[in-house]
């Protein structure tokens, strides 16, 4: 049954691009692809920095409420954005990919269920749940998959759009969705947290609802911004996005757009570290300067010199890193992002002294520790908190990537350690980085793809 779906989703799919081969190798579980990275280089060098990927899936999501074309630049070449292209296909859009530009026809929607096995190629597809709702006024989805970081339920999805009158019921794993009279109601919605993927669910349904709808205790990440821009373009009346109240006033139709999409802070926080770690010096170029504050405020404090102008970031790596004397608290924008918190732990094991890690969103984001304790970092993990314990050197080591960012963390430690590291399930790390090891390759370090 698996198999056949995953055909049949394949078929429905025009993408073309160089990647789509490690997609297919992913979705039949063909993990055989490795890195070998070679450490002790210092990385020197200039990057542009990729679309945000974290922005491109809920504005991909969101292309199903325009009656017309959507063009989206600086989409970035990832297995997660090529899944949400396939969700788009098999609905019935027509979603085509190339050079960093997705384009999508919305004009005819033929299914309202999204089959499981799309469903849980990537954890934020839930907000096609909002989307679609938005346009057809039901759907059929399932509980999402992806990385694996614990419990993250969908309770406040379902809550909100409950109050915004939508019948929602569960039944064999399907949670089947329907608004009363076909089109969702404005409501007053208070969060008991800040959920990105709760927000962007409530924007998405309430853009096309009956009426207004406010969001209480909102998210306030970039990426929310960056969709209710996207959606501003296409007719959209929201207001109050970046902070903690969104107004949404609905329309009955929305229209299609050009749009350009905000740089991955997350990807730029990655490269900061790895060439921090590697005591190299790097010129981030496309950067989203102010939206990366909350971890360029912690970055300075290991001792790199981090300078700013507009949409560049340069940072110069001493002969070793300091450690952060504050606890690092991951907590929702404008705190540390909790999607950066391997990249620096990674970097700062290398570091002078003891650093404290405190994770506050996730139960199981230190997965990645257990690697480079392997590669002979020093770090206690109790709970939430995680104590490291900065160590002289690391060591090459066969590692296997627990998720994405971890992923990201143990390449970071691969290239300031000592030998040569192997890497496993980085088909983990292809959900978010574009062509990693091009990247580090025209840093000056040592990785390939075998």
């Amino acid at each position: 049954m698996k198999n056949s779906l995953l055909r049949t989703a394949w078929a429905q799919s025009n993408i073309s691009s160089p990647y789509s081969i490690i997609y297919i190798k992913m979705l039949w579980g063909d993990e055989m692809q490795k890195f070998i990275i070679n450490g002790g280089r210092r990385l020197r060098g200039e990057l542009a920095l990729q679309g945000s990927k974290n922005s491109s899936l809920p504005i991909m999501a969101a292309a199903l409420l325009c009656k017309g074309e959507c063009t989206l630049h600086s989409c970035p070449r990832l297995t997660d954005v090529y899944a949400a292209s396939r969700i788009l296909n098999w609905v019935g859009c027509k979603c085509s990919f190339s050079d960093n530009t997705a384009v999508i026809s919305s004009e005819f929607i033929g299914r309202t269920e999204i089959s499981e096995c799309l469903m849980r190629e990537m954890r934020s597809s839930i907000i096609f749940m909002g989307a679609m709702l938005g346009r057809a006024g039901e759907c059929v989805v399932s509980v999402p998959g992806g990385c694996e970081l614990g419990p993250r339920p969908i309770d406040m999805h379902l809550a909100a759009l409950r109050k915004m009158g939508v019948d929602i019921r569960e039944s064999g794993g399907s949670i089947i969705c329907k608004a009363a009279g076909g089109r969702a109601k404005g409501a007053r919605i208070s969060l008991a947290f800040p959920s990105v993927g709760a927000t962007e669910n409530i924007i998405l349904c309430a853009v096309t609802a009956d009426g207004e709808t406010v969001v209480n205790n909102a998210a306030r990440e970039p990426e929310i911004c960056d969709l209710c821009g996207f959606l501003r373009a296409c007719g959209a009346d929201i207001k109050g996005d970046g902070g903690s109240r969104i107004t949404v006033n609905g329309k009955k139709q929305l229209h299609g757009c050009e749009y350009t999409i905000m740089p991955d802070r997350i990807v730029g926080a990655t490269y900061l570290s790895m060439a921090a770690a590697a005591k190299g010096e790097l010129i981030l170029t496309n950067a989203c300067v102010p939206e990366m504050e909350p971890f360029l405020s912690v970055l300075e404090q290991t001792g790199c010199s981090v300078y700013t102008s507009d949409n560049k970031i340069y940072l110069r790596s001493g002969a070793r890193l300091t450690a952060v004397k504050e606890r690092i608290r991951t907590m929702p924008h404008p705190g540390f992002p909790t999607d950066a918190q391997a990249v620096l732990m990674a970097a700062l094991s290398v570091a002078d002294g003891t650093s404290i890690f405190e994770e506050n969103i996730f139960d199981c984001r230190y997965r990645h520790a257990e690697a480079l304790i392997k590669m002979g970092a020093d770090i206690d993990v109790l709970g939430k908190v995680a104590v490291v314990r900065g160590v002289s050197s690391l060591r090459g080591a066969s590692v296997e990537a627990t998720d994405l960012r971890g992923g990201a963390a143990m390449v970071i430690a691969a290239l300031c350690a000592e030998g040569t590291t192997e890497m496993t399930r980085i088909c983990h790390i292809d959900r978010g980085y574009e062509k990693m090891e091009e990247a580090v390759r025209m840093l000056g370090g040592d990785m390939r793809r075998a």
